[in-house]
């Protein structure tokens, strides 16, 4: 099968901390503590090949025994791993609190050193995803906007997740409304945290024509393309959610295979949806 989707950023380890009972401060805090592979540009192509697609991983990790393990990790679910062995390998902390919702704990390390891009990272792809932590911190976010200017010249699509409501507001709203419009994206896609601090600018003709998409956890997300009005796509309802790290990855990596392979954005945002709730399910 030829490779579909390609997403550039970080392969990390996650180190996922689920919280029993409410932080208990200066004292001990009852949990259970897993590691496992993360990073949101891996994650979205793990859930690709989980989906049936295939994906590309493209990115750093550093030159020691996690990174190794990492891309074996990756590898395993049958993505093809495009990948840099330099420095140290990064890490986030995951807490988890009882209702399901995640704090994240950043060490990116050597993620944010790739450089050098190579135009042979971009053969075969349909579609280039790149979450907003890859456009936060140099070299990373130099050489992705080379690849997205080698993406829109060769025809291949470029989606953009904003990813991080944090991140954008220490940019602010404006600058990161650049940052994204600079790419050339077909697909802007948020959780309604960012939306927020997006506020107004967050619509298809602020950002060169994209199909604008904001994703509202159990309740419906909104679609919205230039010069259409915008319209709400159910989401799927689960119960007993503990861990929604990740759901967002598997989301785009549904919808943009759906989007591949010729669906129109209504269909492939239900596709999105219904690949969230495996990952969701699957973390259970």
């Amino acid at each position: 099968m030829n490779t579909f989707l390609g997403a550039v950023g970080d392969l990390v380890e996650d180190v996922v901390v689920q919280l029993l009972e409410s932080v208990n401060l200066a004292s001990d805090t009852a949990s259970v503590v897993n590691r496992r592979r993360g990073g949101s540009a891996a994650n979205m192509v793990e859930a690709a090949c989980r989906a049936g697609g295939s994906a590309r991983f493209i990115g750093q990790v550093g030159d020691d025994a996690a990174g190794h393990w990492l891309v074996e990790q990756l590898a395993t679910v049958g993505a093809d791993v495009v990948v840099r062995h330099r420095g140290r390998s990064g890490t986030i902390v995951v807490l988890v609190d009882p209702s399901g919702e995640r704090t994240m704990l950043a060490d990116r390390a050597s993620c944010t050193d790739l450089d050098q891009p190579e135009p042979t990272w971009l053969d075969g792809l349909h579609t280039l995803h790149i979450p907003y932590y890859s456009l936060v911190g140099e070299p990373l976010a130099s050489t992705t906007a080379t690849l997205a200017a080698w993406a829109n010249a060769r025809g291949i699509r470029v989606s953009v997740d904003t990813s991080s409501a944090a991140l954008l507001e220490a940019e602010g709203a404006d600058r990161a409304l650049d940052r994204i419009a600079e790419l050339r994206p077909q697909i802007v896609l948020a959780n309604e945290l960012e939306a927020a601090v997006l506020g107004d600018g967050l619509r298809p003709d602020r950002l060169n024509g994209a199909t604008v998409i904001v994703k509202r956890g159990a309740a419906p997300c909104t679609v919205t393309q230039a010069g259409v009005p915008p319209v709400e796509v159910p989401a799927l309802s689960l119960a007993h959610v503990r861990d929604t790290t990740g759901a967002g990855d598997a989301f785009a990596a549904g919808l943009l295979l759906a989007l591949a392979e010729g669906d129109d954005v209504t269909t492939a945002v239900g596709r999105g949806h219904a690949v969230a709730a495996d990952t969701l399910l699957r973390s259970r």
